[in-house]
C-alpha cells in the first residue's frame, strides 16, 4: 500500500516572502499562503489552525482550497484567543474557561466538517504544569479526559486526534508520550478518539518513534503523522531524514505495515531560518518517496522477518543498509 498523500504546515509557506511576492505589504494572507503551497509539486493536502486561518465561512475557505488544486486534511485547534488558556485550556482550573475551550473546539469541529474534512487535531501545551505542587493531577486527569469525550462525543462521524508533545509552552505537558495519551484515550471511551505522532515529538519524549507508532495502532488509532527530525531536545523542525533517516524509515515502514492510510504532514519550520518553503516542502516530499522505496525493497526481503523473529542486529543492520546504500 502506497502512502501518497502529503500534508503541509501553512505557517511555513509565509517564509522568505519575497521568493514568491514581489510587491507583498505585510504579511501575507492565508489564501495567499495556500496559493503558494500548491505550487509544490507533488503536495495534496494543507493543514488548517482553527481559529487562525478559518476566520470567514468555512465552506468558502474548503472551496478556495480546492480551486488551487488542493484538499484540506483536517484542522488543528489553537487555544490562543483567551490568555486564560495560558494556564490551561481543557484543565484550566476555572469552569469557566474550560467551557470556554471546550465550546471553542466544538466549533472547530463544525468548522472542519463545513470545510469538507472529517479530522479534527487537538494539541493540548497549555495543559500541564511548570512547578512541583502547581497541579491537582487527579482533579486535571479527569477534567482532561472528560473534555475529550465530550468534544469526541459533539460529532461522532468527525475524528479527534491527541498530538502528544513533552513540554512547551508548560514545563510538563499531561500528555507527554504515547502511554500517557493512550491511557487518557482508554478512559474516555470514545471510538472517535485517536493520536497524532510527532517523529520529533517522540524523540524527545525520549521515545523510538516507529515502537511509539506500533503502540498506537494496537491500543487505540494512528489518526496522524507528522514528519520533521531534530537532535531530540527539542522541537527542532528539521526536513525530514536530516538526523536521523534510519528512524524515520523504520517509522514509515512500520505505519504503512500497520495500514495507516491518512496523509504524512509536515511539520516543519523553514520560517525559522528564511528557507524557501516551497523547496523545502518539494524535499521533504523527494526523501519520504525515496524512503518509501527503501521500504518497499525490505518488504520484498525474505531476510528481514528472518532477522526481526530472532533479534538478529547485525543481519538486520546489513540488509538496511543494503537497502539504503546498495551491495
Amino acid at each position: 500500500m502506497a502512502l501518497s498523500r502529503f500534508a503541509t504546515r501553512l505557517n511555513s509557506f509565509a517564509s522568505a516572502p519575497a521568493l514568491y511576492w514581489s510587491d507583498l505589504v505585510g504579511k501575507p494572507t492565508t489564501l495567499q499562503t495556500i496559493e503558494r503551497a500548491a505550487t509544490v509539486e507533488g503536495l495534496t493536502d494543507v493543514d488548517l489552525n482553527y481559529p487562525d486561518h478559518v476566520t470567514g465561512d468555512p465552506a468558502l475557505i474548503g472551496r478556495q482550497v480546492r480551486d488551487v488544486g488542493l484538499n484540506v486534511n483536517g484542522l488543528a485547534m489553537r487555544y490562543y484567543t483567551n490568555p486564560a488558556f495560558k494556564l490551561g485550556a481543557f484543565t484550566h482550573p476555572d469552569r469557566a474557561v474550560r467551557r470556554e475551550a471546550i465550546d471553542l473546539t466544538k466549533r472547530g469541529i463544525d468548522a472542519a466538517r463545513e470545510i469538507g474534512s472529517s479530522l479534527m487535531t487537538i494539541w493540548l501545551g497549555q495543559d500541564g504544569f511548570d512547578y512541583n505542587f502547581q497541579l491537582d493531577y487527579r482533579q486535571a486527569w479527569d477534567a482532561e479526559v472528560e473534555a475529550l469525550r465530550e468534544v469526541a462525543a459533539h460529532d461522532p462521524d468527525c475524528l479527534v486526534s491527541v498530538e502528544y508533545k513533552p513540554d512547551e509552552p508548560r514545563a510538563h505537558a499531561l500528555l507527554r508520550d504515547a502511554a500517557t495519551t493512550l491511557l487518557a484515550i482508554q478512559d474516555a471511551g470514545s471510538e472517535n478518539l485517536g493520536v497524532t505522532l510527532d517523529f520529533a515529538h517522540a524523540l524527545y519524549a525520549g521515545e523510538q518513534p516507529a515502537l511509539a507508532a506500533a503502540q498506537i495502532s494496537r491500543r487505540s488509532r494512528l489518526l496522524g503523522v507528522h514528519l520533521n527530525d531534530g537532535f531530540g531536545k527539542r522541537d527542532d523542525g528539521l526536513m525530514v531524514g536530516a538526523v536521523h533517516v534510519r528512524a524515520t524509515l523504520e517509522l514509515l515502514w512500520q505505519i504503512r505495515r500497520d495500514g495507516y492510510d491518512g496523509a504524512l504532514y509536515f511539520d516543519t519550520f523553514p520560517d525559522a531560518s528564511g528557507l524557501d518553503p516551497v523547496a523545502e516542502c518539494a524535499v521533504n516530499i523527494r526523501t519520504v518517496n525515496r524512503l518509501m522505496s527503501v521500504a518497499d525493497r525490505l518488504d520484498a526481503d525474505n531476510r528481514l522477518a528472518e532477522a526481526l523473529a530472532s533479534q538478529d542486529a547485525v543481519g538486520s543492520q546489513q540488509i538496511v543498509n543494503d537497502a539504503l546504500m546498495g551491495r
